[in-house]
């Protein structure tokens, strides 16, 4: 998936590579960001980066946080939208638009949460997410980043993220962001069903529910100023 760009609309048609729901809508926030939620360390205006079906710009709209999420993929913000709607949260913003190139939101955000989105991104296109999150991002504001680390998927899978090593993560994020932490963390997922992928169980531990606990990183930073 170096330079691919994967078809995210089909993907939650559940059409095309996964012939199911996504796996990684799990149906709940990740859990290592739902502790940065837990633990006060998002605040302000929040961007969901990529926010897929968006239950974790949901979960903070309950808490009365004002968020906007901002996704590619225009059955994921329908169904986000009607989300909220069914919920009656009238905090979250739902914008269909590419992440690499939005616009309109120039310094607005105290949090930028990116849940899974980095590895989804074409490698040559990281720059300009970076480059337009770092746009919308406020001074000082905080920006968190969980990802797949290298070794998350067998090595030899055509499809699969772009997996990054601690190296590899800070040079891209510390051109624009200032790093404060980079640390090993899980992203909780079911199984994905990539047509390549062996039969039988992946090498990982399973969390209560029966999900896969998939080896990530968990950066913290902050824009200067």
């Amino acid at each position: 998936m170096d330079s691919e760009v994967m078809d995210w609309d089909g993907a939650y048609k559940e059409e095309g590579a996964f012939a199911g729901p996504p796996p990684w809508n799990i149906g709940e926030p990740q859990p290592e960001l739902a502790a940065l939620v837990r633990d006060g360390k998002v605040s302000g205006h929040v961007l969901d980066a990529g926010c897929g079906h968006a239950e974790l710009a949901l979960a903070l709209a309950a808490t009365g946080s004002t968020v906007v999420g901002i996704d590619v993929s225009p059955t994921a913000i329908a169904a986000a939208t009607e989300a909220a709607r069914q919920r009656g949260l009238s905090h979250v913003t739902f914008v269909c638009a590419d992440i690499t190139s939005f616009t309109g939101y120039d310094g607005q955000f105290a949090t930028i949460i990116d849940s899974t989105l980095f590895h989804s991104l074409p490698v040559d296109a990281r720059d300009a997410y970076l480059s337009a999150i770092h746009r919308a991002a406020a001074p000082g504001a905080r920006l968190y980043v969980l990802v797949f680390a290298k070794g998350a998927f067998p090595p030899h899978l055509e499809t699969k993220p772009n997996e990054v090593d601690e190296d590899e993560l800070r040079a891209a994020v510390s051109k624009y962001f200032v790093i404060d932490d980079i640390r090993p963390a899980k992203i909780h997922s079911h199984k994905p069903a990539f047509a390549d992928l062996p039969q039988g169980a992946m090498p990982f531990d399973l969390d209560a529910k029966g999900r896969l606990m998939m080896p990530a990183y968990l950066l913290s930073a902050h824009k200067a100023g």
